[in-house]
């Protein structure tokens, strides 16, 4: 199997594996759909994050009210006595006021918790430097795992608004977002090696060969973006070690230029008379005076 490193710009992402035989716009869209699906697990992690703190989603129209506006308004959250979470709730003000503020008892949170923690060690960039591939499968675990949670907590389910619902049920509205420029549409996409750009007419053997342990990098770019940069020459582990090695080499010249000790001349070796008095055998020779 070829072992892909996909990356994102000069960014790690994971690592992908599959065969020569694969057509690149098989492959393009596989890896784009893995890249997508740990998008939408990290921003569901960071909803469930609030969701434990601060209770479900405000409906659109009380979102960013103060308690006083949404009285005057007359607005009531008909979602809040229906969403309940298991075990009950506490009230924690949400200061940003997305959320109702009821939320989870200490237990149900631990819950959340947990599930957030695996969830993010499942599609972890840490996997690439342990060699460890990630797949679709691994990504709709991650996704299983959080809704299993929530549901746990929530079995009457989250308001229609809430926007881990919506992430679940592939829903969600992202426009307006950071996260709707993080994401990339599989029709357009681009997958870039060695600089050039891989054509979706071929397949990946005619590019990288027929090798199937081949490791390659390989990056994924936006249709508009134009070419990513190319990997550098010396990778950051062996320019620091260059770096560190002409350091200790700068620092021991400087210690030879400041030692004016002339103890060396004391040393056997620096005695000119040495070479003779071994040649004649006279070397180590010791008297022994008596009376």
């Amino acid at each position: 199997m070829v072992l892909l490193h996909v990356k994102r710009g000069d960014e790690s992402q994971f690592l992908y594996e599959t065969a020569t035989g694969i057509g690149i716009e098989q492959l393009t869209y596989e890896l784009v759909t893995i890249y997508n699906g740990r998008l939408k697990v990290s921003r569901v992690c960071s909803e469930i994050e609030e969701l434990a703190k601060h209770g479900t989603m405000l409906p659109p129209d009380m979102l960013g009210l103060t308690d006083e506006q949404i009285e005057e308004l007359h607005l009531v959250d008909e979602w809040a006595d229906k969403c309940i979470p298991s075990g009950g709730w506490r009230f924690n003000r949400d200061p940003v006021g997305r959320r109702n503020g009821r939320q989870p008892q200490p237990k149900m949170g631990d819950v959340l918790a947990k599930a957030i923690e695996d969830a993010k060690a499942m599609i972890s960039k840490k996997l690439t430097t342990e060699n460890k591939p990630l797949t679709q499968r691994i990504v709709q675990d991650a996704l299983d795992l959080l809704r299993g949670a929530v549901t746990i907590v929530y079995p009457m389910q989250l308001p229609p608004h809430d926007p881990i619902r919506m992430e679940f049920s592939n829903t969600e509205d992202l426009s307006g977002t950071q996260a709707s420029l993080e994401v990339i549409e599989p029709s357009k996409v681009q997958l870039w090696f060695a600089g050039k750009l891989m054509h979706v007419d071929k397949r990946l053997g005619e590019i990288v060969g027929a090798n199937e342990k081949t490791k390659i990098i390989v990056k994924l770019a936006k249709l508009n973006e134009g070419a990513p940069g190319r990997e550098p020459v010396i990778t950051e582990d062996a320019k620091r070690q260059m770096m560190l090695h002409a350091y200790r080499r700068q620092e021991e010249l400087k210690k030879l230029e400041q030692d004016d000790d002339d103890q060396y001349l004391d040393s056997a070796w620096s005695d000119s008379r040495s070479l003779k008095r071994q040649v004649h055998g006279l070397e180590d020779v010791k008297f022994k005076f008596t009376k």
